[in-house]
């Protein structure tokens, strides 16, 4: 296979989630028009999850395309030995790509810093289709920054923009409620039941089930949770606007509060790379 071959291939398999998405969106569409009693709020809330697509969009056009030539400069100066592009290559550039999505997610719900950008995609107290392209203007810089080790694994930058793109593609299904629970699937690939959990704010749900196609690193590394009572969505804290300027920023208000106010550079370094809710010791009274 050629890499044009393979970039066709990746559009062609982004098409085709599209187009599930779409049909998806059509149906809870006409739930909420023909259902639903909060119909004004739901679409309120389609919007504003639809405009966080403004600022993302402009950090990809302006800085993560140039960024992405840093593959192509590893690749042709720091690659001890490139896997070939054949089929079991592409597999494999998959599950690299769907193990490497694993970690990126798990870290950027652990370390502040990087939740103030992720934690847009969590902050709708809605949840269905849409919510699917609810990003922050800059997840896509730790998305970058996560994958170049895959370079020096030996994939190629095609077969890593085409494993990224799998990923990512796949999971645009998954972000309704209109699809209830698959029985067998949901215990082996991530499906709408499991991804809800996710997107839960209950105790028992909070930090579950970040895989992208998978769940099987969940249940490799202790991050499982079946769906059980239907989750409440959205951020822990008081969060509920559709204010698109403060839903793109939500969490930097808080962040700058507490690093403006650190006792010491040592602590104002942890505000930022401890997990949300850190809080020094004198804070919590020990």
């Amino acid at each position: 296979m050629t890499p044009q071959a393979l970039e066709t291939l990746g559009t062609r398999i982004d098409e085709v989630f599209l187009l599930i998405g779409a049909a998806i969106l059509l149906i809870e569409l006409a739930e909420v028009l023909f259902k639903g009693s909060h119909k004004g709020r739901t679409i309120a809330e389609m919007l504003v999850s639809a405009s966080t697509q403004i600022p993302s969009i402009a950090v990809q056009v302006f800085i993560l395309t140039g960024a992405y030539i840093i593959y192509y400069i590893l690749a042709e100066v720091a690659q001890p030995w490139q896997i070939p592009l054949t089929w079991w290559g592409i597999a494999l550039a998959v599950i690299a790509a769907d193990f490497t999505y694993y970690w990126e997610h798990r870290i950027a719900h652990q370390v502040r810093i990087l939740w103030t950008q992720h934690a847009v995609h969590h902050s709708s107290r809605d949840y269905n289709i849409i919510t699917g392209i609810r990003f922050g203007p800059l997840e896509g810089v730790w998305n970058l920054i996560m994958h170049i080790p895959l370079v020096f694994l030996g994939f190629s930058p095609e077969m890593i923009f085409f494993g990224i793109i799998v990923v990512l593609a796949y999971q645009t299904w998954i972000h309704t409620e209109v699809i209830g629970k698959l029985g067998w699937f949901d215990k082996v690939m991530n499906s709408p039941a499991n991804h809800r959990v996710h997107h839960g704010c209950d105790d028992k749900y909070i930090d579950m089930n970040y895989g992208g196609i998978t769940v099987i690193w969940d249940q490799l590394f202790g991050t499982y949770q079946a769906e059980e009572e239907t989750p409440r969505y959205g951020l822990k804290r008081d969060f509920d606007s559709r204010n698109p300027i403060k839903v793109w920023f939500s969490e930097l208000p808080g962040l700058w509060h507490d690093v403006t106010r650190a006792r010491s550079w040592g602590e104002a370094w942890r505000y930022m790379m401890r997990p949300p809710g850190w809080k020094p010791s004198a804070d919590r009274g020990e």
